[in-house]
């Protein structure tokens, strides 16, 4: 399922030229991201690494499968967030234990972002891969 979803990703994004417009679809995909319940927007939800405000909330549903809430103050950071959701969201927790984000990489996102940025999505993929291990430890 992740890797489909990053297929998809990475289709999309190539399907656009300039990086003008990249960006424009990041905040886009941003925009439309599921507002996170008020009562995770706490500090112990803090994504630690981030230049802008990042929560990131993670819990198992009925099927095992994690569920990951998140917000920023910054639009492009959203977007990514909805990005990384959009790929890891509904995934069993060994899933995302085993896949990486390639389409980071695949797409150009890690040289077009500022370092501090670069830095800030892989904290978010670092505590996405946080929650998976706990769960995945917690259901053995």
């Amino acid at each position: 399922m992740i890797e489909q979803i990053q297929q998809e990703i990475i289709q999309d994004f190539n399907s656009i030229n300039s990086w003008e417009d990249r960006y424009k679809k990041i905040i886009a995909i941003g925009k439309d991201l599921a507002p996170m319940d008020q009562k995770y927007k706490i500090d112990e939800n803090r994504v630690k690494g981030c230049q802008s405000l990042v929560w990131m909330f993670a819990e198992l549903d009925k099927d095992g499968r994690m569920v990951i809430q998140a917000d920023s103050d910054a639009l492009i950071v959203r977007g990514l967030i909805a990005l990384l959701l959009k790929t890891y969201s509904l995934a069993m927790p060994k899933e995302i234990l085993n896949s990486e984000p390639h389409f980071i990489k695949d797409i150009g996102l890690h040289q077009h972002l500022s370092p501090t940025r670069t830095n800030g999505l892989l904290a978010m993929v670092k505590q996405i891969k946080y929650y998976a291990l706990a769960y995945s430890m917690k259901n053995k």
